[in-house]
């Protein structure tokens, strides 16, 4: 029997906000998804020895990936959400990457996990791959592709300047909605 070529479709859709804390007692830099209230940048909580500071908030989103032809689930829970790579670091392997498969006609999205990182929480080629197949199942890829990056290939996320698109509707070809509740002036957020 032939594997499935699956038709993925996004379910459990969870808009949020990804909150950036750092610590000045250690200088770590930790992360989470909320789904309703974010803190105000500034606002700082003592946790033990560490002193957490809110130093940013991005709106993002979350959901998994359904088949539709054999309902196989792939969940994202470790996932933060896209950025979209302004070449801000020369020298950055997304940058790099992302000039080469330009001339090709293929846009690049990097794929963010949470902050500390974690080996276990990378991005496998497999799961990278079954987002691309999402993206460029709904698109005329003839004209363009869509590869997705993970974020383990950006050595020092505190000088990138990429973009947070935190918007489904950023992602697709499909004009949005009238009344879609989503605010069209603000559809990406820089996170620097």
């Amino acid at each position: 029997m032939p594997e499935c070529q699956h038709l993925w479709e996004m379910i459990n859709i969870q808009f949020g906000f990804v909150v950036f804390e750092k610590c000045s007692h250690c200088n770590g830099l930790r992360t989470y998804f909320s789904p309703k209230d974010h803190p105000i940048v500034g606002d700082a909580y003592l946790e033990g020895e560490h002193t957490w500071r809110c130093m940013e908030n991005a709106q993002s989103f979350q959901f998994d990936l359904r088949c539709a032809k054999c309902n196989r689930v792939e969940k994202y829970d470790d996932f933060m959400g896209f950025l979209y790579c302004t070449g801000c670091l020369p020298d950055c392997q997304v940058d790099i990457i992302q000039k080469k498969l330009e001339t090709q006609k293929t846009w690049v999205l990097v794929a963010f996990s949470f902050f500390p990182r974690k080996e276990k929480d990378s991005f496998s080629p497999e799961r990278l791959k079954i987002l691309e197949d999402y993206f460029n199942q709904r698109r005329d890829t003839s004209r363009s592709r869509v590869a997705i990056l993970s974020y383990d290939l950006i050595e020092d996320f505190s000088r990138c300047k990429g973009e947070f698109i935190h918007d489904v509707g950023m992602l697709s070809l499909e004009p949005p909605k009238e009344n879609d509740g989503i605010d069209k002036k603000h559809r990406t957020q820089s996170i620097k």
